[in-house]
Order: C-alpha cells, then sequence, then structure tokens
C-alpha cells in the first residue's frame, strides 16, 4: 500500500473505530473491525473506489452486522453475561459528540436498547442519528430501499425513547452526583443512598466476572443495600482488587462515574444514569476484560483529586 492510501485510511481511523463501537458496544471488537476494514482497504482495486469515506463506512458497518448475526456472538450475548463496554469521556472511540443524538447513542442505556433491536436496525440508528447520513445513503450502505431505512428509523428511535429522559452532565456536576453517591455509600446509611434514588431505579452488576450470570436489581432499597455492602472494605475484597485503591470521579460514556484505581489501572467502575437530579440506574463492571481500554485512556490523562485517597 502506498503511503497516500494508508494516509487517507488512518485519517479516517477514529470514525470508523466510533461507528463499529456503536455498532457493537464493545471497543475490542470494535478495533478487529477497523482491523479488517484495513486488510480490505489494502486489498481493494482502490482506483476503482470513488469516494473512500462511503467505501469505508459500507464495509465497516457489514463487517460489524456480520459479527452481531454471527451464532457466536448471539450465544454470548443471550446468556445474560453481555454489557456494553465502558469508555472514559474523551476516548476518541465515542466518536462525534456535537449534537444531544450523537452524545445520547453512545450512553450504556442506549447501547443497552440498541443489543435488542435487529441488527439491520441497529444500523440505521447509529448511521442516522450519530453519523447524520441521509436515508439515499444509508439505503446504499446496507443495500435496502430509503422507504425501508425510514421505516428502520422510525422503529428503532421507538424503542430508543426509552433512554432519553437521561440527563446530560458536565465535569463539575458529575463530581458533585459522584460525591454525594460515595459519601453516602460510604456512611453506613442505607436511607442516604434511597435518597439520592429514584423510585424506579434500576442496578446491574458484573460481579466482577466471578458469577456466571449479571446480577439486576430494582428498588431503591435493595440496591442501597447493595450498593452499601459493595462499598464496605473487607480484605477479601482488597485481595480481589489486587490492593487498595484509590475512589475517583469520572464521566464514563456520558455519565457520572466512580471510578477504583490501583496503581494506574481501573479495577471498578458504577456508571451512574441521572434524571431529574438523581440516580436513575446503576451499572457497576470490575470485570478485567471490559476495562482494558478505560484503563489506557485513564493513564493517558491528569486527574482531579481522588474522594477517597484509600478505600
Amino acid at each position: 500500500m502506498d503511503a497516500a492510501a494508508l494516509e487517507r485510511f488512518e485519517a479516517d481511523r477514529s470514525r470508523l473505530a466510533s461507528l463499529a463501537y456503536r455498532l457493537l458496544g464493545s471497543a475490542a471488537d470494535a478495533e478487529d473491525v477497523v482491523q479488517d476494514a484495513f486488510l480490505r482497504w489494502q486489498a481493494a482495486d482502490r482506483e476503482r473506489v470513488e469516494v473512500p469515506e462511503a467505501w469505508l463506512t459500507k464495509v465497516v458497518t457489514n463487517l460489524a452486522l456480520d459479527r452481531l448475526r454471527s451464532a457466536k456472538v448471539r450465544r454470548e450475548r443471550t446468556v445474560g453475561t453481555w454489557l456494553p463496554e465502558p469508555l472514559l469521556d474523551g476516548d476518541p472511540m465515542l466518536g462525534p459528540a456535537e449534537t444531544a443524538e450523537q452524545r445520547e447513542s453512545v450512553t450504556l442505556a442506549v447501547l443497552t436498547l440498541l443489543e435488542r433491536l435487529p441488527p439491520i436496525e441497529r444500523a440505521v440508528y447509529v448511521l442516522r442519528e450519530a453519523f447524520s447520513h441521509s436515508h439515499a445513503e444509508i439505503a446504499e450502505i446496507l443495500d435496502i430501499s430509503e422507504a425501508a431505512s425510514q421505516q428502520h428509523a422510525h422503529r428503532a428511535r421507538r424503542h430508543v425513547a426509552a433512554a432519553r429522559n437521561v440527563n446530560e452532565i458536565d465535569d463539575k456536576a458529575a463530581r458533585a452526583i459522584v460525591e454525594a453517591f460515595v459519601e453516602a455509600a460510604a456512611s453506613g446509611r442505607t436511607e442516604r443512598l434511597v435518597a439520592l434514588l429514584t423510585s424506579d431505579a434500576t442496578a446491574i452488576s458484573d460481579g466482577a466476572g466471578l458469577v456466571e450470570h449479571l446480577i439486576r436489581l430494582s428498588a431503591p432499597e435493595r440496591i442501597a443495600a447493595a450498593v452499601r455492602a459493595a462499598f464496605k472494605p473487607t480484605p477479601a475484597k482488597r485481595k480481589l482488587a489486587g490492593g487498595t485503591p484509590s475512589i475517583h470521579a469520572g464521566v464514563v460514556n456520558g455519565c457520572p462515574a466512580v471510578l477504583a484505581v490501583l496503581d494506574d489501572q481501573v479495577v471498578g467502575t458504577a456508571v451512574l444514569e441521572v434524571r431529574d437530579g438523581k440516580v436513575a440506574s446503576v451499572r457497576g463492571m470490575a470485570s478485567p476484560k471490559r476495562l482494558g481500554r478505560l484503563t489506557e485512556e485513564w493513564r493517558r490523562r491528569d486527574h482531579d483529586a481522588p474522594i477517597i485517597e484509600s478505600w
């Protein structure tokens, strides 16, 4: 491959990765898809490619759809252990964030809802809402009619509407929410946590990868009790974490997040979705396989002082 063709692909790499991430909900899978697209670009008769950006978009979209439709992936995602991979605010893979629709499309709530859609609807939604492609362009990318694209978009928007009541949060507000949540969790008084939760709050945890299925909770009292228990330090928990982590505030996939950090490695995160000033959902992840890229991004930047220096 000549230098110009390589440069053309690299100029588009971040956009292609963010497209693949939105379609797959996994940074690792997105990177694999982009690498496969690079190999196809390398082997292509590039003189016949009139619009490289459109060609690459079509290749990445269809590679991602092939992965979503594969029997292996369907099995993995139906056994009750799948969660979107969390990404730290500022990660290039989060992609465009100029509009509310673009920011919304990468929240864990929306990625989880998109997981329940047929792959074609998921692709239409992402291409339309996150990347502003016209229905004519989407029809060309997916080899469907414009009318079909419009129908898929309508159905997907209706499905995703349930996640649109989550509030957008800036860094300062995110830290204030996380501080209040951590202080309540560490206080030993579950009523303080209950007061921070909406009446219909939900929680989900991967159990640090130690359980076969995801742990799901509803009802503020049950969630508060579980969070309080999780925040209580014990020798067993410190052994599992590998030591005594510090507790930080951050923004993950557009939402406030509690981050447990040990030796510059993120060993756990709890992502808080906020509605009307209260926490509507808690997503806890501590499985190492879900936190690799988040740790990489954490190491690249400066951080505010921890909320708890030594947990």
